[in-house]
């Protein structure tokens, strides 16, 4: 029996685990606290449930956005009452913002325990706002057969919202009365008797889909007419991290090769690391597009874009320069034109696009020449840009990307912070065929989290890399607080150029002072005696080849941080001094 009956609050929290169980649940990261002791006890006690504890709040629920974000099934996140909930939040804005499935499940007193100077109590009735997907507290747990039933379909419904009609955060606030310790009751020890024995028989996973819509309305929505013989198109394929990425790749080489059109490649989306599947791939389209001469010849006249828009700001100037007809597939209901173009949004995935689409022999014409003029541009741009990367000896910060790209082991998952370390992927990943995942919190575009995400994406996966920079890992050390609870290996490359080195860029860094001071932010941090203190092994790279060394093979177990000493301002030179070069090198001969 799953159902343990020493108490009442043991019987509504085992019911609460088992049917969560039933419904797909596999993971629970559990903050300390006494509240919170039921659900903790009934997690932990579950046998196909893994219980992870983790002390700090803010590190464990973006581990739970990292376990998420590599299985696709929504983990439970627990914790105490009081301000305990209140750490959970920026973990649950970037879930909200990045369609990850969290299960928040907070303690708390009871009513009568509230607005009375009760100790540990604050208001936490919908805690975080509107960026659940949905909101209730559960009734205070009483010995009711007909409230028991209430709690099992009360959380097949918050399952069911965690992941459609798209995926997102259910928060439940959970009001327990004494005891909160599995002391036993009589009159709970006697309930097992009514229990029935069937009570779980209609839980089950929820295996429901999106209605696929019509294939002649799919394709009129896509293309209502014809295109024109003169007309030159593009598909972008920006931020995504699907579940299967291979398949994903070949979905939308599929889309690009009947309709001969280039696939500008963010270097978030997969597509870079299975380039052979896609012909028509172009991944320096950045630098490409800093040449205003170009620039306006490659202009497009529409856009089929795939995913979020690129990180590239070059890119998104362009497209608000030359206001192309846009149509974006994207099968979720956020609206993703922060250009506010002449867009339609299509409901719809990939796949169903893909599956639906004839070929097209009709819309091509000039979009053969377009194609060929973008891969020209991109074989020129790849090999000068290849050429400076060889060439650098000194340890600059693009160079790490571009080698990560060239040297991990295949299929690596990588989480790649925000700030500068997306951008130089953005800039200097270079295509191959490693099926290398990226990962990454681009939902709200925080550093917020960025090691403990990093460690839930490596638990019970191959072994991982997070490449950092120094604030962003300092910004979440509690996070080498979760060391001792992973399954699995990460290494952390870590740009240390001593301060936040996307400000260097900024018109802001102009200004000095205040700019070092209150933007660069610089810490003095030896991170060797940091690692030490954690049980975290420690190399600082001196070397290019050291770095390719340690890169190939990985190790298994544990967490290894790698030191990439970096100059911010010499760093922020070079990429401008680079990106001038190639810009006045590229021309159409």
């Amino acid at each position: 029996m799953p159902v343990h009956f020493h108490n009442v609050n043991t019987i509504w929290a085992s019911v609460l685990v088992e049917t969560l169980h039933r419904l797909g649940l596999t993971t629970a990261i559990i903050c300390p606290g006494s509240r919170s002791a039921p659900l903790a006890v009934a997690f932990a006690q579950h046998p196909a449930i893994e219980a992870i504890p983790i002390l700090d709040e803010r590190s464990a629920a973006f581990f739970a956005i990292g376990l998420a974000r590599h299985t696709g099934i929504p983990v439970a996140l627990v914790c105490t009452s009081g301000t305990a909930g209140a750490n959970f939040y920026g973990a649950v804005i970037e879930a909200r913002e990045s369609r990850m499935p969290l299960l928040v499940l907070t303690a708390d007193r009871p009513p009568e325990l509230r607005d009375c100077n009760a100790g540990q109590t604050v208001d936490q009735q919908k805690l975080y706002g509107t960026f659940p997907n949905w909101y209730s507290e559960l009734a205070v747990p009483t010995l009711d057969l007909n409230l028991l039933t209430y709690l099992r379909q009360t959380l097949i419904y918050a399952w069911e919202r965690t992941l459609h009609p798209v995926a997102g955060v259910v928060h439940l606030n959970i009001p327990y009365r004494d005891p909160l310790a599995p002391i036993p009751q009589p009159d709970a020890q006697a309930f097992a008797d009514q229990f029935p024995p069937d009570f779980f028989s209609t839980v089950q996973p929820n295996t429901s889909s999106p209605t696929v819509p019509h294939s002649a309305t799919l394709t009129s929505r896509i293309f209502p007419t014809p295109f024109p013989a003169c007309e030159r198109g593009l598909m972008i394929a920006g931020l995504a991290q699907p579940q299967c990425p291979q398949t994903y790749c070949q979905l939308v080489a599929q889309l690009s090769q009947a309709l001969q059109v280039p696939v500008l490649a963010e270097g978030l989306s997969p597509l870079r690391n299975y380039a052979k599947l896609n012909p028509n791939l172009i991944s320096t389209y950045d630098l490409i597009l800093r040449n205003p001469e170009l620039a306006e010849k490659l202009a497009p006249d529409w856009v089929i874009r795939v995913g979020e828009m690129p990180t590239s700001k070059t890119l998104r100037q362009w497209l608000a320069q030359t206001q192309p007809q846009q149509w974006i597939i994207d099968a979720s209901d956020r609206n993703l034109d922060p250009l506010h173009g002449k867009t339609v949004h299509l409901r719809s995935s990939i796949e169903q696009v893909a599956s639906h689409l004839g070929t097209p022999s009709e819309f091509l014409g000039e979009s053969m020449t377009y194609l060929s003029l973008w891969q020209h541009c991109e074989t020129q741009m790849r090999q000068a840009l290849d050429r400076e990367m060889a060439a650098t000896e000194v340890l600059f910060e693009g160079k790490v990307a571009w080698l990560l790209s060239q040297y991990l082991p295949e299929a690596t998952p990588l989480f790649i912070a925000s700030s500068t370390p997306v951008r130089d992927v953005e800039f200097f990943w270079q295509p191959g065929n490693r099926a290398i995942r990226p990962y990454f919190n681009r939902g709200a575009n925080g550093i917020d989290g960025t090691l403990s995400t990093a460690l839930g994406i490596a638990h019970r996966n191959q072994s991982s890399v997070l490449l950092t920079g120094d604030l962003a890992l300092l910004h979440d050390s509690n996070g080498f607080l979760v060391s001792h609870q992973l399954v699995g290996h990460l290494t952390i490359v870590l740009i240390n150029n001593e301060g936040g080195g996307i400000f260097e860029s900024l018109p802001i860094s102009g200004f000095d002072p205040p700019f070092e001071q209150f933007f660069a932010t610089p810490q003095v941090i030896d991170f060797g005696p940091l690692c030490l203190a954690h049980g975290v092994e420690y190399e600082r790279i001196e070397s290019w080849q050291q770095l390719i060394h340690c890169l190939n093979p990985l190790p298994t177990e544990g967490i290894r941080l790698l030191e990439v000493p970096c100059s911010r301002k010499a760093d922020a030179q070079m990429r401008r001094e680079l990106f001038e070069r190639l810009k006045q090198s590229a021309h159409w001969g």
